[in-house]
């Protein structure tokens, strides 16, 4: 049967590739310190397969056919389609299609309703961990995409029950496998609106203490009440709500938490101790 080895979860702002040559050097020297640690934990746990839960920044789906959550089941996936991502080394990214048809399965049978595509294209924010993290080769990636951009969302309970579905699928897949989940998005941050570059540290620091305290119901409760109060881009923190679920809720550990303005979010990273890795 197959194994969940790794949980683990990371901001993927654009301005770390777009805009690198205009970030401060301790700026960079703190997002590359922590990129680092989080692509070293992710090799040492040397997954066979690793599950990625990220949004679509309009790149296969926009309003006039826009799916709450898409598990990607193909064999290859494109890489990302911005130009300022011309350098990743991530051309065609290769699937696993068994666990994601496997997922899906579960998904159905405990009454989920996921959409499907059996071919997309994983724009920078799946991208950017991998790479600034130096996950090189990959591991065959299943792309699961939550709707982090425009309302109506997934409600946050629906993330938490999602996150502990994915780990009952890795559970009862039947091949020999090593799993990990990696979240990406968030912590805070504004995007085309008049509060554009706001880094809003309160509600920050405050998901950290929700996630170290591993309070489901009041996790739930803290999120669905702020989340409508700070910058549009915190949305991308149901992605982490998920893989926190997917770890049971417990052995939150904080990588590294810092305002970056010149990337424009509060820059989060994570891991989850597993207590059967």
């Amino acid at each position: 049967m197959a194994k969940l080895v790794g949980v683990y979860a990371a901001s993927h702002a654009p301005l770390i590739v777009r805009g690198w040559k205009d970030v401060s050097a301790a700026n960079k020297d703190s997002l590359t310190r922590s990129m680092t640690e989080l692509g070293g934990r992710i090799k040492a746990a040397k997954p066979d397969v690793l599950i990625e839960i990220a949004p679509d920044h309009w790149v296969n789906f926009f309003i006039n056919n826009l799916p709450s959550i898409c598990v990607g089941m193909g064999e290859e996936h494109d890489g990302p389609a911005e130009p300022w991502m011309k350098d990743c080394p991530y051309k065609k990214i290769k699937g696993h299609p068994r666990l994601a048809h496997h997922i899906v399965e579960t998904a159905l049978e405990r009454d989920f309703e996921p959409s499907m595509s059996h071919h997309l294209t994983l724009d920078h924010g799946f991208c950017i961990p991998l790479w600034r993290g130096g996950l090189d080769p990959l591991p065959p990636i299943v792309p699961i995409i939550f709707n982090d951009l425009e309302p109506p969302y997934p409600t946050v309970r629906r993330c938490l029950q999602w996150g502990t579905m994915l780990a009952e699928a890795v559970r009862t897949y039947p091949e020999d496998i090593r799993v990990a989940l990696l979240a990406t998005g968030g912590l805070s941050h504004s995007i085309g609106e008049p509060t554009m570059g706001w880094i809003d540290e309160d509600f920050d620091h405050a998901c950290i203490e929700h996630f170290e305290d591993g309070d489901d119901r009041r996790l739930a409760a803290f999120l669905t009440d702020a989340l409508p109060r700070t910058g549009n881009g915190a949305h991308e923190i149901r992605d982490w709500v998920v893989a926190h679920a997917a770890a049971g809720s417990k052995g939150f550990e904080l990588i590294d938490y810092f305002p970056s303005p010149e990337t424009l979010v509060g820059a989060g990273f994570a891991s989850w101790k597993l207590a059967s890795a």
